[in-house]
């Protein structure tokens, strides 16, 4: 029996429930004890009963604030005093910063995973900065550091914020196949669009209604709905009425949020994710698993998923103009050849992305680390 103690981060327990489980599982078929500390959100409660416990924690995931930082810090410090892990995992921004900055207080063998820049790094800035000198300090403990793209990795090792030597690539957080299961394609004279994402701008929620302004100018049956929280803790939030206003002028139909992804992915034609930056799009895997074709910024995070002309179509970043065009590319297709795109795409995600690829890429990295 393995008695070693695995402490899991995340920025709140939603990101733990949907991301994270797999990970968790396989390392208590393994023996480990798993504990996790993540901020209370409700979903704190799908997780419990899959470890041996579960800590709230105190963060602010919008911007940076000095005195609400300082307290994230402070809870990282008194957990690991109080726990003791064995091994710390980290995930999301601050997470990785605070956790790491106290784990290289205990010494404690920290193994921290960058899932994302976040809107920091989008437009360079003060804070850019100030995150780019916290990650240098923060990660000169860490005794392996994964990555979700290759983009990230190098501007993080070309900005000498990290040893090369210390980092891996992962292909984020994984997909499970059968719960994003082969989902026929009907045939449809008029094409669904569905993009799913918190509502944020930088997730490109604007240059995707300009886009379906333009489209429906021309063919005024394509429908584009928007799946996904709105009134989120984030900087770059769009705020209520905006959505409502949209949906008023018919430009497109908010679905709400929903724990049930799949159901939606089932009923589109086409996916879409015009976001600025990700870390790996979880919902670009989720839905070229199900066979759906795909249309995706060319940046870190999207272009990775996409085989562009041959499971989907890259657009250019921020501008709906080029999104509009790979849409109307995407409307001509035959209904074979959109068939075809999304059996292809989830043969790239079973090759390239399952969730027991990332697991055994962790497994193996935490075994090295514990050994």
């Amino acid at each position: 029996m393995n008695s070693k103690k695995v402490l899991i981060c995340s920025n709140y327990a939603w990101t733990v429930y949907n991301f994270r489980m797999p990970l968790i599982r396989s390392l208590k078929q393994q023996g480990y004890s798993v504990e996790v500390v993540t901020q209370f959100d409700g979903y704190e409660k799908n997780i419990i009963h899959e470890v041996d416990k579960v800590h709230n924690l105190l963060i602010s995931r919008k911007g940076m604030n000095p005195l609400t930082d300082f307290m994230t810090f402070s809870n990282f410090i008194i957990r690991f005093f109080r726990t003791k892990p064995d091994l710390v995992l980290l995930f999301t921004i601050k997470p990785v910063i605070y956790g790491m900055l106290a784990s290289r207080c205990f010494g404690i063998p920290s193994i921290p995973t960058i899932t994302g820049l976040g809107t920091t790094f989008i437009q360079e800035s003060i804070v850019t900065r100030i995150v780019k000198r916290l990650y240098s300090i923060a990660l000169s403990s860490a005794s392996v550091v994964f990555f979700q793209n290759n983009d990230d990795m190098h501007l993080f090792t070309e900005q000498k914020l990290i040893d090369s030597d210390l980092c891996r690539l992962i292909p984020g957080s994984g997909v499970n196949l059968n719960a994003f299961p082969e989902s026929t394609l009907e045939p449809s004279d008029n094409m669904t669009f569905l993009l799913i994402a918190r509502m944020l701008w930088d997730k490109g929620v604007g240059e995707y209604v300009e886009a379906a302004r333009v489209i429906k100018a021309k063919y005024p049956n394509v429908k584009f709905q928007l799946l996904g929280p709105r009134g989120v803790e984030n900087r770059t939030a769009i705020v209520d009425s905006k959505i409502d206003k949209w949906q008023e002028e018919g430009t497109i139909d908010y679905l709400g949020e929903t724990d049930n992804v799949a159901s939606f992915i089932a009923r589109a034609c086409c996916v879409v994710l015009p976001s600025y930056r990700e870390g790996t799009s979880r919902v670009l895997l989720e839905s070229a698993a199900m066979c759906r074709p795909l249309i995706a910024t060319d940046v870190p995070g999207c272009r990775e998923v996409i085989d562009d002309g041959i499971t989907g179509f890259l657009c250019k970043s921020q501008d709906y103009v080029s999104l509009a065009q790979k849409m109307e590319m995407m409307i001509n297709l035959s209904h074979e050849n959109r068939v075809s795109m999304g059996k292809k795409g989830r043969e790239k995600i079973q090759n390239e992305f399952s969730e027991d690829i990332v697991c055994e890429l962790y497994n193996q990295a935490i075994n090295s680390v514990l050994q």
